[in-house]
């Protein structure tokens, strides 16, 4: 087990720098003045040279990359404004580090997330266990039907058209907000509702079509149709042979979309103006605020390659046959 997780580290690792030098050189190195978009929409020419000194465009492209890495591990100083690791880089339209706007703007994401989680993977996976129960019944076929068309749903739409008959006309529920867990937890709750029941339903739709699929699947396996042929009682197949065998492909969607998401739940925080990483993304781009949309970019690398990472952990937790591998 300790020489598989040194392996999965040591690649994660690999992967990370790998993203870390692709970005930085879509983001600095193509762009014909990466001075002029660092400093935004609104700039002066003292500061664009200002920004041009600090950023050292004048030096060479792998000095420019190492002082961006060594900065992520030791920080910096960029020009006359320090940066403690890890620094992302400088907002010049901010007026602070990168890292200290994804801070801020993380616990609204976290918020999303944590909620649109809890409710997919408990209405999702137990929809399909229990349309691979009772396969070929109306059951199965409402959770089969729902599933088709969850998933052509679109959020941006969903979510007006939830909003005007849930908040505006009926007032059944809250007007979608974000107000901090700390603050008012009752506020919190309430704000996020909606939220997390629009984008909740996507996932639920792939969520109970993947369970459903890879339950019969795992049921038609030998070891399966062994354990039955024992006389052991059906709850006992279906839940403790069947359930964990099937948690393979579960495992890796989930892995897959929590790394999506904890990059920034971008429509959904769009949509319902909730102020997280998502959000922060759509605004550096408006604002054409360059280390701001190469920071949330390593982000959300970062979290994809760190939840597949938790994937590979949690199949050899799963599965003792990859612990040997």
């Amino acid at each position: 087990m300790p020489s598989y997780l040194i392996r999965r580290l040591l690649s994660a690792a690999a992967i990370l720098l790998l993203i870390t030098a692709v970005t930085f050189f879509l983001f600095f190195q193509i762009p014909r003045d990466p001075a002029r978009m660092a400093c935004g929409q609104l700039c002066t020419p003292e500061t664009l040279a200002t920004i041009r000194h600090n950023m050292g465009i004048d030096q060479p492209v792998y000095l420019q990359f190492w002082q961006y890495v060594s900065g992520i591990f030791a920080g910096r100083t960029i020009g006359d404004n320090p940066c403690p690791a890890p620094c992302l880089g400088y907002s010049y339209v901010n007026q602070q580090p990168v890292l200290d706007l994804i801070t801020a703007k993380f616990p609204a994401t976290a918020s999303v997330v944590v909620g649109v989680v809890a409710i997919f993977l408990t209405v999702g996976v137990g929809a399909g266990m229990l349309a691979a129960w009772r396969r070929g019944s109306w059951l199965d076929k409402a959770v089969s039907g729902f599933a088709l068309v969850g998933a052509a749903v679109q959020i941006y739409w969903l979510g007006i058209v939830a909003t005007y008959l849930l908040v505006d006309q009926t007032r059944l529920l809250p007007r979608p907000q974000y107000v901090p867990l700390t603050e008012d937890p009752a506020a919190w709750f309430g704000g996020l509702i909606l939220p997390w029941a629009v984008c909740a339903i996507i996932y639920i739709a792939t969520y109970s079509r993947y369970t459903r699929s890879s339950m019969i699947d795992t049921l038609g396996e030998e070891y399966v149709r062994t354990a039955r042929a024992k006389g052991l009682p059906q709850h006992t197949v279906f839940f403790k042979y069947a359930f964990r065998g099937a948690l393979t492909p579960i495992v890796t969607l989930l892995g897959l979309d929590l790394g999506v998401l904890f990059g920034g739940a971008l429509i959904t925080e769009t949509t319902f103006n909730i102020p997280g990483i998502g959000q922060l993304a759509v605004k550096s781009v408006t604002e054409q605020d360059l280390p701001a949309m190469m920071a949330v970019t390593l982000v959300a690398a970062a979290a994809l390659v760190l939840f597949t990472v938790v994937v590979d952990i949690a199949y050899a937790v799963i599965d003792p046959r990859v612990r040997a591998s």
